[in-house]
C-alpha cells in the first residue's frame, strides 16, 4: 500500500486468526489490518502480519502502519483463562490472561475499540450477543466490550 491512498477507513483486527469478525467490517466499509501471534495463510482480510499483539500495542506500530492511522481497533485476546473449566483440565493457571493487558493498552492508546471474548470474561462492562440474533445459523454467544461506551 506505500505510497497510495486509502478511501475506506483502516480497521487493526488484533488476535484475528483467519478472520471471523472480519469479513463483517470489510462489509461496513473498513480496509482491515489483522494481527497474529501464529500465521493465517487464509486470513481473509485486506493485510495480515504475523506478530505479537501486545507488542504491536506497545510499540503502536505494525508494519508500516502505525497506531493512529487506525480508526478503531478490534481485539479477541484467547479465551482460554476464563472457559468454564471441564472435568478434565484446570482452569486459569495454564492460560495467561491476556484480555486485561489488552484493554489496559487499548485505554492508553485511546482510539476507539471493540474486544470480544466469551460469555464468561471479565468484561463487567460489556454486553452479550447471539449469532442466531443475526440470522446465523449458529448459537454461540460472545460478550463484547466497546470504547467509547454506546448507549
Amino acid at each position: 500500500m506505500e505510497g497510495a491512498t486509502l478511501v475506506k477507513p483502516l480497521l487493526l483486527d488484533l488476535y484475528c486468526k483467519a478472520g471471523g469478525a472480519t469479513k463483517g467490517y470489510q462489509d461496513a466499509g473498513f480496509y482491515v489490518v489483522g494481527v497474529d501471534i501464529e500465521d493465517q495463510p487464509n486470513y481473509c482480510g485486506d493485510e495480515f502480519y504475523c506478530a505479537d499483539a501486545l507488542e504491536v500495542l506497545g510499540a503502536r506500530k505494525v508494519a508500516h502502519w502505525l497506531i493512529e492511522d487506525f480508526r478503531v481497533i478490534h481485539a479477541s485476546p484467547p479465551c482460554q483463562r476464563f472457559a468454564e473449566a471441564g472435568a478434565d483440565r484446570k482452569l486459569g493457571e495454564e492460560h495467561p490472561d491476556l484480555l486485561t493487558p489488552t484493554r489496559e493498552l487499548l485505554k492508553q492508546i485511546g482510539l476507539p475499540y471493540v474486544i470480544e471474548n466469551i460469555p464468561t470474561a471479565p468484561m463487567p462492562d460489556g454486553f452479550l450477543l447471539c449469532g442466531s440474533t443475526f440470522g446465523l445459523p449458529i448459537i454461540r454467544h460472545r460478550r463484547f466490550e466497546v470504547h467509547p461506551a454506546m448507549g
